[in-house]
């Protein structure tokens, strides 16, 4: 038969018995045993409804993760129950295990994971038995307190070796990571206080014991402020700890905080001899880090009072004495101002040291040194500084000063012409502005007399043959259809008309955007205009002969003269502004060129065109 249980539990808060109920609390020994006398703890739930195992003597030992807890029917079938009772925590929620951790009493430890084993025995059986066992305990082991602290975590921050090597065997991957609310996971917090030999058997346990469930970038893992195991060990000065993480992963050595400040900034300010010396074996050049104000570790190792890390970091790279930050601070001015004797002195001595550097404020050491408050100290750095030659900035050497000042005025000269030829610019830039203003306008205007023009001449030619010379049959038949003199009148009237008509077409479609494509299409427009003035002279002076008859022939002749001489010299002398224009234009674009760019404005072809004093397009 199952072992009865017993009536009721205690509360153990309260000290209270609670009564039993069947439909809750069952045997979890179905079948009976050797052990079935032996009291066995029962697996309840706790008011958060997390498991919770509590022995028979009424003492809740520890809390799991799980949010059911695990029940056996009658029949030995598992079912999921949920019982509510409370849960016994120490300050900050703890549980057993958690309390347990913090003494470090790795037996109490052994017991309450050891009594999961017990509690569970008879329930399943084999592999189903071990997995079930093994959830049970990694759930238990991974439980957090209200500060997020696992037990591993809290055993690591104590120190108790014996119980990190005991829950590592059960802890999870995701166990391991668990951070608290401070950002810190147990790694991390481990190296913050330095406890070697915690460190020691975590990394290669974690490796050994949990089967590579450690996760490979649990050491560049950040807490506060960007702040990595590495740089919170080397600000602690733990230096078997930064030589471990350094072993695991040199490239720990490249991280830094959200300022720029990484380990060998932390290190040298505190004055941790030995971590900057294993620092800079790793890497001399860290010596030339810079964080996000511009400071190297010199700048931070002089604010310190340790002398030995000073000549460390300038053994490592004497040129770093003059490195300024952003404020264009050197060592010497960082040492003058926290008056570090001692560490002054030491700068002094090197070569490179150039005593009477000039910050961004125009302040040299002594100028530091000068507006301290009287002490002993900044009377010793004064006397130390002025045994160096160091001086005031307004002592500097004259010719110094005079070539600070002759540069000065070469400054504002090169300004004063540079706004001048600013200016002259766009004086020039407005004159091609006024100049491009008026070439538009006169072609502007050119295309609109073009327009009237052409409309008069197709007029005129329209007209002219229904009123043709010599008049018209009764049957409205010119009379004069079959001489020689009419047939050339109808033809170059008739090239008049249709050239003028083709000049008012072009004139009322097309739109120009550029001058350059107006002045293109006026030279075409006005060519037509020149044919349609030869057609209506030539059909004039053909008609002239028709209607003076043939005694009268003289002066058909003489109009003929007259008019040939008019327009030959008029649309040669066109002809000839015409090719002159286009000459210009062509010796202007060769000479631009050869120039290169040589001018300080340029203007463009347009502003090119309307230099001569007339022309003709």
């Amino acid at each position: 038969m199952n072992t009865s249980r017993r009536e009721g539990e205690r509360d153990l808060e309260k000290g209270l018995s609670l009564p039993r109920r069947p439909s809750q609390f069952l045997d979890l020994s179905p079948l009976p045993s050797p052990r079935a006398s032996t009291p066995r703890p029962s697996l309840v739930l706790s008011n958060s409804g997390k498991a919770l195992i509590a022995s028979n003597s009424g003492k809740a030992l520890i809390v799991s993760n799980s949010s059911k807890s695990l029940g056996i029917s009658n029949s030995g079938k598992r079912y999921d129950k949920k019982k509510y009772v409370k849960q016994v925590t120490g300050r900050h929620n703890d549980t057993e295990l958690h309390l347990a951790a913090q003494r470090g009493d790795v037996v109490a430890v052994r017991q309450i994971l050891g009594e999961i084993d017990a509690q569970m025995m008879g329930t399943l059986s084999g592999a189903e038995f071990d997995a079930e066992v093994a959830e049970i305990r990694s759930s238990v082991v991974d439980e957090v307190n209200e500060l997020g602290e696992t037990a591993l975590f809290t055993a690591a921050e104590k120190g108790h070796l014996d119980v990190v090597v005991e829950l590592l065997q059960y802890t999870t991957k995701e166990g391991i990571s668990l951070k608290n609310r401070s950002g810190l996971d147990a790694l991390h917090v481990a190296a913050s206080q330095g406890h070697q030999g915690v460190w020691l058997p975590f990394s290669l346990l974690v490796e050994l014991k949990v089967l590579l469930e450690h996760d490979p970038g649990l050491s560049k893992t950040v807490g506060q402020a960007n702040a990595t195991p590495l740089i919170t060990a080397a600000t602690k000065g733990h230096a078997a700890v930064v030589h471990e993480l350094l072993s695991k992963d040199p490239s720990l050595i490249e991280m830094s905080k959200a300022n720029g400040k990484n380990a060998i900034h932390f290190a040298a300010r505190q004055g941790h001899v030995d971590i900057v010396k294993a620092l800079l074996d790793r890497d001399p050049h860290l010596a030339r880090r810079t964080d996000k104000k511009g400071q190297t570790a010199l700048h931070m190792a002089v604010k310190g009072i340790s002398r030995e890390v000073v000549k460390l970091l300038l053994q490592a790279d004497p040129a770093i004495v003059m490195l300024p930050d952003k404020f264009g601070n050197t060592a010497l001015h960082v040492a003058t101002r926290k008056k570090r004797s001692e560490i002054v002195h030491e700068l002094l001595r090197l070569p490179d040291t150039n005593v009477n550097a000039l910050t961004r404020d125009h302040k040299t050491a002594l100028d530091i040194a000068e507006g301290l408050a009287h002490s002993e100290e900044t009377s010793d750095i004064r006397d130390r500084l002025t045994r160096y030659g160091a001086v005031k900035a307004n002592e500097l050497n004259q010719p110094r000063d005079e070539l600070r000042k002759t540069v000065t005025e070469i400054k504002k000269e090169v300004h004063s012409q540079l706004e001048q030829t600013r200016k002259t610019n766009k004086n020039v830039d407005g004159i091609a502005k006024e100049l491009r203003k008026l070439h538009r306008e006169g072609i502007n205007n050119a295309t609109n007399s073009v327009t009237v023009v052409a409309v008069l001449f197709a007029t005129v030619a329209f007209a002219a043959i229904f009123t043709v010379p010599g008049g018209d049959n009764d049957d409205g038949k010119a009379i004069m259809v079959s001489s020689r003199e009419f047939k050339i009148f109808f033809i170059f009237n008739a090239i008049a008309l249709f050239t003028s008509l083709a000049v008012v077409v072009v004139q009322i479609t097309v739109v120009r955007g550029e001058l350059k494509s107006e002045r293109r299409v006026v030279e075409v427009i006005n060519k037509l205009m020149w044919l349609a003035s030869v057609c209506t002279t030539v059909a004039f002076i053909s008609s002239a002969y028709i209607v003076v008859g043939r005694r009268n022939r003289w002066a058909a002749i003489f109009i003929t003269v007259i008019g040939g001489i008019l327009m030959a010299g008029v649309l040669g002398a066109m002809t000839y502004y015409v090719v002159k224009y286009k000459r210009i234009r062509k010796v202007k674009k060769r000479e631009k060129y050869s120039r290169n760019g040589a001018n300080s404005f340029k203007l463009s072809d347009t502003d090119s065109e309307v230099n001569p004093k007339i022309y003709a397009i």
